[in-house]
């Protein structure tokens, strides 16, 4: 019998309903324009789809074009309810969004399980909205959603419909940057792997003060300067600053793709949250 983390914040986040969900995805990816070179990773926001969807569709344009090729999807993102030092892995064996489940790639886990600080710990996947938001667009753009009100009962896990791509979530506690950058570096793959990064920026500032501190920290993070950012500048800085550290290494570019609030968004303008969307290709 197949082990499920099920939906935490479906309807509240994101629509629970199957065909909203799909629709609002397409149309936030449709929105967006990206001409530059096939990304091995991205950044993307992670808050309610009402305020920082438009945001993530940034993001996601770009994977769009990488659907025939990406088989494994590692999705990292902060713990926002449990504390947490290092990295965990859940036991589970699939992520059920209402599009359908998404598989766990076990071989994946297997490898960052032999890296220092990483962990098997469904406490902090259990209610972490950070990951599960992503998974509709992942499913979406990689080719891997089910139509219909009832999508998990279309697809369920060991029906022998191969997903058209696995994902290792790693929700990301009080982390050094080459503790998080030697997970990726063991989970680097080749064209087939696409590493995703969840963080929104500065949070519930006044608009034109989070304007200036977003444009900071955005700065720091195409400069590729780890030291530049910490949580008072994105909540998923610790994932973030070991992707930069990882990304240095393979020598990729950080492109900037969108950078806007919920006071653009949605909401007023007396206090917004943040959100950035960045894409990290070869050089």
């Amino acid at each position: 019998m197949a082990r499920v983390r099920r939906p935490a914040v479906a309807g509240m986040f994101y629509p629970d309903d199957a065909e909203r969900l799909a629709a609002d995805v397409d149309a936030f990816v449709a929105d967006a324009r990206y001409d530059g070179p096939p990304p091995k990773a991205i950044v993307v926001p992670h808050a309610g789809y009402l305020y920082s969807g438009p945001i993530a569709g940034s993001g996601y344009a770009a994977v769009r074009p990488l659907a025939s090729t990406i088989t494994r999807v590692v999705l990292l993102g902060p713990s926002h309810r449990v504390p947490l030092e290092g990295v965990a892995v859940p036991s589970v064996d699939a992520f059920l969004t209402p599009l359908g489940p998404v598989e766990i790639d076990a071989d994946a886990r297997d490898v960052a399980l032999a890296c220092d600080g990483v962990v098997v710990d469904d406490l902090p996947h259990a209610g972490e909205h950070s990951l599960e938001v992503h998974l509709p667009f992942l499913q979406r753009e990689l080719g891997n959603a089910a139509s219909g009100a009832d999508a998990a009962a279309s697809h369920p896990v060991g029906s022998g419909s191969r997903a058209a791509f696995r994902v290792l979530p790693l929700v990301v506690g009080h982390a050094s940057p080459s503790t998080v950058a030697a997970v990726l570096d063991a989970l680097w793959g080749g064209p087939e792997t696409l590493i995703v990064v969840s963080s929104d920026l500065s949070h519930y500032e006044p608009y034109a003060s989070a304007r200036a501190h977003d444009e900071h920290t955005a700065q720091a993070i195409v400069a590729g300067d780890v030291d530049a950012i910490d949580p008072y500048d994105a909540c998923g800085a610790y994932p973030v600053r070991g992707l930069l550290t990882a990304a240095a290494r393979h020598d990729l570019v950080v492109a900037l793709l969108d950078l806007r609030n919920s006071g653009d968004t949605a909401g007023d303008r007396n206090r917004v949250v943040g959100y950035g969307a960045f894409a990290l290709a070869p050089r």
